[in-house]
């Protein structure tokens, strides 16, 4: 099996990037193509030295890494503690990527931020690992316009997590420490997995009314009256999970027949008017879309990853999962990392809690919240 996976949650940087490193040198030795790296608050002031140990002992092609409030390693989640994940892969170089945020420009529909560092010579069809600053880099602008240029590009990762203010979090690329912009590698075609962990309720709609990201009509009635509507017809623990937070999806294919889960990219509703009758949303949605309301709980979530892996097979995996995941949703420890590394049959599994998921929905790659996102890598 060509990756290898290490986790330490000694509160030491020193001590726990000794323990990963005796871990990968153990399980498959030095010299990988890849390395990636995932450190908790408590340990991002060392990321460069960690890196650093890192590229001496094991001497890897390519290291990229992240800052994040919990990582995770094999079947296990290290929540809000001192932490240190890495993992490798002996595979095929890679080529490393660095994307820093230009100056502000007018494309004609307002302000829009450039993004600076991304190559036009990249292969057709290849997936993107990408780790991004949440305060300065722009991810869904940065996709939007991806996928207008090359719709061919996956792009798959997170938004680190470590700290809520500009300039707290740390990216790191190769020997180099970024505190803003975005670091990543251009792999070849990998599998993405993306599990957004929601269920519909009640029948899809038509938007018949809209401004921008406001609903105002949806199947010739005021919006908010719909979702009065639906609220009153569920049973009662749907209506608690819609007390919880409205979820709205969008549908990706309009030409379908019949939707089901999946077929939906899924945002969250952000308030209402009752005044006008008028659901926000946050993103523009085109008259005549078919949208759904959606629920998330922690079976619906368990559910649709469980249901996304099945029949995925792979001997190593980088998982980016909402910091909003976890034990606060499921109730248990280690959910995602447990249910990859049995569904997977492997313990080459690490990753992140992320500020923001980066994944596929429907062949393009969008930025999530509350998903689970998932490179999957055959050995191949």
């Amino acid at each position: 099996m060509p990756f290898a996976a290490a986790l330490s949650q000694h509160p030491v940087a020193a001590d726990a990037v000794g323990e990963v490193l005796g871990s990968i040198v153990e399980q498959r030795g030095v010299e990988p193509d890849l390395v990636v790296v995932f450190a908790s608050s408590a340990h991002v002031e060392f990321l460069g030295e960690i890196s650093a140990a890192i590229t001496t002992v094991l001497r890897p092609g390519t290291l990229v890494g992240a800052s994040a409030s919990s990582v995770l390693a094999g079947a296990q989640e290290a929540e809000e503690v001192p932490a240190l994940s890495v993992w490798a892969a002996w595979t095929e170089p890679v080529r490393p990527l660095r994307l820093a945020t230009g100056p502000v420009h007018d494309d004609g529909d307002g302000p829009a931020v450039m993004v600076q560092g991304m190559p036009a010579d990249v292969p057709l069809g290849c997936t993107i690992l990408l780790l991004a600053d949440p305060h300065s880099f722009p991810a869904d602008g940065f996709l939007t316009q991806l996928a207008d240029a090359r719709p061919d590009i996956v792009v798959v990762g997170g938004l680190a997590s470590a700290a809520a203010q500009a300039g707290g979090n740390a990216l790191v690329l190769g020997g180099e420490v970024h505190h803003d912009g975005a670091v990543g590698v251009v792999l070849p075609p990998t599998q993405a997995v993306v599990s957004q962990g929601c269920r519909p309720v009640g029948e899809p709609m038509v938007v018949t009314r809209a401004d921008r990201g406001f609903l105002i009509e949806l199947a010739g009635q005021p919006a908010l009256d719909r979702l009065t509507d639906l609220t009153t017809d569920l049973p009662l623990e749907d209506r608690a999970l819609l007390a919880n937070g409205v979820q709205l999806g969008v549908a990706i294919d309009e030409h379908r027949i019949e939707f089901g889960p999946g077929d939906f990219l899924v945002r969250p509703v952000l308030g209402a008017d009752r005044g006008r009758g008028v659901i926000a949303v946050g993103s523009e949605i085109a008259v005549g879309t078919t949208v759904q309301f959606h629920v998330r709980d922690a079976a619906s979530a368990d559910d649709d990853l469980r249901a996304l892996l099945d029949g995925v097979s792979g001997s190593g995996a980088l998982v980016f999962t909402c910091n909003g995941r976890g034990e606060r949703l499921f109730g248990v420890e280690d959910h995602d990392a447990t249910v990859v590394s049995e569904a997977l049959d492997t313990t080459a599994v690490a990753g992140m809690f992320c500020a923001g998921e980066l994944g596929p929905v429907g062949g393009r790659s969008f930025l999530h919240g509350f998903t689970a996102s998932i490179l999957v890598f055959a050995d191949h």
